[in-house]
């Protein structure tokens, strides 16, 4: 491919990245030692933990996330409390800042070298607006969906079969972080065969190739089920990470439209960027297999429910790449790019602070582990962070750590027990400390008053302490 003089990039490859490791430092800033930046993360690092006392994800401790993304979360979590916190953040700094280097050299390799920086700064921009300031699961397997792209490009101009297959194997490891890449990783597997029929013209070679695509994507997942199968755990494994999904209730439909909506406005403007980039740019396969990707990340959000906010992030691989089209222009590059990258990152730095008043922060919490205290007894987290669990070395009493798998509407049916009788089971074994936060949206009104009442019978207020804009309240046994 021919690359115009005004396509060169204007950064070096160590300019780039020490540009992009600036601005992902200024953009992470504020969530860098929060214990406390998003419950997920908080459940995330809690398993990651357990692992190393011995449990078993979906046995011992219960959720429908794969194994693969609390393996990675086990490697922070060997530091402990609160040096974990740190280590994580610090993983999730590194995978950012690859994934934006690894953005702007797929744009220079597509012929939009000048915009290509912008591009990878958009990226890391954009991250906070959609819930991926800290360590969300895209975070970290959007670096290796962007390693799949690249490998599916070179298998193309090289006609190297073989790194198809490391395509795939990549995408197999993004499944065990998060299933709900599947949509995208079915995309690239028939992008490859129909490469490989392009290549050969062969119904046999086809086959064969697409039998050894389908081996690598599913190596990583069978691995894990065999694992479990071997140690008597199918059942387990089976329910919690393919079959409890379809049992879950929804969300009521003005919150999924809300959520829907708002991802929806966060992102148009870089997919707006990145539709006029391709309509604009003269046309080849690999931009056509850009176009193709946006198109399934897009397809992918869209399928599964419900939707937050960082159910968006896969989108910003493809539509930044392709964004660096518009962002190379002279216009752009002088008025419109630096304007619209400035904006970004002050929303994001408003939706950083915002939701630090929401959620609360270091400080905070660590009031509120103190007032839980160190002490003998096991702790029981009714509502509010699992990651006091962690910062107690408290034991707990439930394979249930997140709190809304038990009082939330939605979850009713759909964990594999009687959310009432197991609230039940908790208290009957007396917790010595119960933390829970005000009712909240969605929460089961009887599992509340449930848990009230049994405060009041054997349990004194030990604290209320504020974490973000709520009050949690602190139960201690007053036997």
């Amino acid at each position: 491919m021919q690359r115009l003089a005004s396509d060169r990039p204007t950064s070096s490859g160590t300019h780039r990245l020490l540009i992009l490791l600036a601005v992902a430092l200024a953009a992470r800033a504020l969530t860098f030692g929060n214990p406390v930046v998003h419950v997920d993360e908080e459940f995330y690092f809690f398993t990651g933990h357990s692992l190393w006392q011995g449990a078993w994800p979906f046995v011992d401790v219960w959720d429908r996330k794969p194994i693969g993304l609390f393996l990675l979360y086990a490697v922070p979590a060997a530091f402990g409390f609160p040096a974990g916190i740190w280590a994580y953040q610090a993983m999730a700094l590194v995978s950012v800042v690859a994934t934006g280097w690894l953005i702007a050299r797929l744009a220079e390799r597509l012929g939009w070298g000048t915009g290509a920086t912008a591009g990878g700064i958009a990226y890391i921009l954009w991250l906070d607006l959609l819930g991926g300031q800290g360590g969300q699961a895209p975070v970290f397997y959007n670096l290796l969906m962007m390693g799949a792209a690249w490998a599916i490009l070179e298998s193309d101009r090289r006609r190297v079969r073989s790194l198809g297959l490391v395509a795939m194997a990549l995408v197999g490891v993004v499944l065990q972080i998060k299933y709900s890449a599947v949509f995208e990783g079915m995309v690239f597997g028939l992008w490859l065969l129909a490469s490989e029929w392009r290549r050969s013209r062969s119904p046999v070679a086809l086959i064969l190739y697409g039998v050894g695509l389908v081996v690598v994507a599913l190596a990583s997942t069978a691995l894990a089920a065999g694992v479990y199968a071997a140690i008597g755990q199918w059942d387990a494994f089976l329910y919690a990470n393919f079959l409890s999904i379809f049992h879950r209730n929804p969300d009521p439909l003005p919150e999924l439209a809300g959520n829907l909506g708002q991802m929806v406005l966060i992102l148009s403007p870089i997919v707006t960027l990145a539709v006029l980039g391709l309509k604009r740019a003269e046309p080849d396969r690999e931009r056509t297999f850009l176009a193709v990707w946006l198109g399934a990340a897009i397809i992918g959000v869209l399928l599964f429910r419900p939707w937050f906010d960082h159910y968006g992030l896969p989108i910003l691989l493809p539509a930044c790449t392709a964004a660096a089209a518009m962002l190379r222009s002279e216009a752009w590059r002088r008025r419109y790019a630096p304007a619209l990258l400035l904006t970004v990152a002050l929303a994001g730095q408003i939706v950083l602070v915002a939701l630090r008043h929401e959620r609360g922060e270091g400080t905070q919490f660590a009031a509120l582990a103190q007032a839980v205290g160190q002490g003998p007894g096991c702790l029981y987290v009714y509502s509010g962070s699992t990651m006091l669990y962690v910062a107690t070395r408290r034991c707990t009493l439930s394979r249930y750590i997140v709190p809304a798998h038990l009082s939330r509407a939605r979850e009713a049916g759909a964990t594999g027990v009687d959310q009432d009788a197991e609230i039940a089971r908790i208290l009957a074994q007396h917790p010595a400390v119960v933390v829970m936060r005000p009712p909240y949206n969605g929460e089961r009104p009887a599992a509340h008053a449930r848990v009230m009442a049994a405060m009041a019978n054997g349990y004194r207020l030990a604290a209320k302490l504020p974490m973000g804009n709520e009050t949690i309240s602190v139960y201690k046994s007053a036997r």
